[in-house]
């Protein structure tokens, strides 16, 4: 059976959760692998919404164990909200299982992120302010603390101490924000012990044993290629590795145990926060395609920026990733635009470039050269079969298909989990 690692390939918000759902059935672990609370997944199930930012969206089918592995860093407080708002709705989250090796978000990771933020001024990355950065920095200069650390008083202290040495310096001098104690922390952290006990352990190795008995794993990326820290549009991408390479690195697997790459593409592009962004929309396109996408953060609700879709970032995506497969999302969004309009290349100083330009400073001021297709404006939401959507959405989608680098293996016609269209076997 095969390891499947699903990613976004645009800026995130793609629809990652629906695509996770509509494996669920056939699935028997699902791993988040990088990224923390920054970032969400919406599932729709029946009448039910389900906003999940911390958790594997894999927790809310039945059967599946859903994972945290190491390459993701964790805010336990956010850990438990999600989980208990789970619970009181009935979901069974007594599977989960959390890395050892996954790094800690605490609260003076939290409060340097806004305070650098803010004193970035106009300079900011637009971060969610939810401590993620901070927490891959100190990972990074290793005086960050592991999931391992909270069983031992002794050596969390001595970590705990050891980070605010310098913190609070920054903090109290640079700043002008109160110290931070470090009793104060170590309660707080000590204070989830006993819960966590039965949840964390060496997930790589269960991970392995699990493939090794032939089960299927899907590894569950957070954000997406456009804001992988070194692939995306940097500085103004998220602190981790959200392309399928971080699959590996986070999880602990090896990279001959992955047989499907499944990239998750909007039929049009949007983005949260600061950065290039060659097709974004000003005019009344963008709000269309706001409201027609109800397209607002799943974990800040921040209004995304929108633009057409971006045909060179999906070839980007398709090989940087090694991209088997791409399901495209949202194409009901786009129901009732007489003209489609699709960036297939780019103008950078008066020439035509084909793909993602290396130099940020070219890509921060391409201009998208835009080829445009008939729209349609037939209600698609019942489509099951691909030959059920009008004859222009399905050429549609055969274009952006022949441009993306890769197969368009299933098609999101609306929000429900069985609003789609499949092709092929995604897992096959």
């Amino acid at each position: 059976m095969p390891a499947a690692v699903l990613i976004g390939a645009q800026w995130g918000d793609e629809g990652k959760g629906k695509a996770t759902d509509l494996l669920g059935s056939r699935l028997d672990y699902v791993v988040k692998f990088n990224g923390g609370n920054n970032a969400g997944h919406t599932v729709v199930i029946g009448d039910e919404k389900y906003a999940l930012h911390l958790l594997p969206s894999g927790i809310l089918t039945p059967g599946v164990t859903p994972v945290i592995a190491n390459g993701v860093v964790v805010d336990i407080e956010v850990l438990f909200e999600e989980l208990e708002a789970l619970e009181v709705r009935g979901v069974d989250v007594s599977k989960l299982r959390i890395s050892a090796n996954a790094h800690l978000i605490t609260q003076y990771h939290r409060t340097l992120d806004k305070v650098t933020e803010r004193f970035l001024g106009k300079r900011q990355i637009g971060t969610t302010g939810r401590g993620i950065g901070p927490a891959y920095a100190d990972k990074i200069n290793r005086v960050g603390i592991r999931m391992q650390d909270l069983f031992d008083e002794n050596i969390l202290r001595q970590k705990v101490e050891g980070a605010l040495d310098q913190k609070n310096h920054l903090l109290v001098k640079v700043y002008n924000r109160r110290a931070i104690g470090v009793d104060e922390v170590v309660e707080e952290l000590l204070g989830y012990v006993e819960r966590l006990r039965p949840m964390v352990t060496d997930t790589s190795l269960l991970l392995h044993r699990a493939l090794d008995a032939g089960e299927t794993v899907l590894f569950e990326g957070g954000q997406a290629t456009m804001l992988d820290v070194d692939h995306g549009t940097y500085p103004f991408v998220t602190s981790s590795n959200a392309t399928s390479g971080g699959a590996v690195t986070g999880s602990g697997i090896a990279p001959n145990r992955i047989d499907r790459v499944i990239a998750v593409v909007k039929a049009y592009t949007t983005r949260v926060g600061a950065g290039p962004f060659p097709t974004e929309l000003f005019d009344e396109w963008g709000d269309f395609l706001t409201e027609q996408g109800h397209e607002f953060g799943t974990t800040t609700g921040r209004k995304r920026r929108t633009g057409w879709y971006d045909a060179p970032i999906a070839r980007y995506a398709a090989r940087i990733n090694g991209v088997t497969d791409f399901v495209l999302t949202k194409l009901d969004v786009l129901t009732g635009i007489e003209r489609i309009p699709v960036a297939v290349a780019y103008e950078v100083d008066g020439e035509r470039v084909d793909e993602v330009p290396v130099s940020q400073s070219d890509f921060h001021h391409a201009k998208p050269i835009y080829e445009e297709f008939p729209g349609w404006s037939e209600d698609i939401s019942g489509a099951r079969e691909f030959a059920d959507l009008p004859a222009n959405a399905q050429s549609y989608v055969r274009e952006l298909e022949a441009m993306s680098g890769s197969r368009i293996s299933a098609i999101g016609v609306g929000p429900g989990r069985d609003e789609i269209v499949t092709l092929h076997d995604l897992l096959g």
